[in-house]
């Protein structure tokens, strides 16, 4: 993946070693921080999905910031880094 498409993010996030209903993702990502300084905390997790790429996998999340922005966000098992795809409008996912 290529940074300039996809930059890379700071994200804080629980990986989850045993099965937890208040933990019901294997990774749960709580905050994130883009390179240029925002911060947005995650509200809800709308949707996850995992794709295999190559030996390792990706993790797609569509989250839901407290400022009502949605974010597509992959982390990807290989190196263990977490991208930004795109921010989302509302509209294109639940219409």
């Amino acid at each position: 993946m290529s940074d300039e498409k996809f930059p890379p993010v700071n994200v804080l996030n629980v990986i989850r070693g045993f099965h937890k209903s208040k933990l019901p993702h294997h990774i749960t990502p709580f905050r994130f921080e883009m390179r240029n300084g925002d911060t947005h905390q995650i509200k809800q997790i709308r949707q996850v999905h995992r794709e295999r790429v190559g030996k390792s996998y990706h993790y797609h999340f569509v989250v839901l910031t407290k400022e009502d922005r949605y974010f597509h966000l992959i982390f990807d098992s290989g190196p263990l880094i977490w991208r930004m795809v795109q921010e989302v409008d509302e509209e294109l996912l639940f219409s």
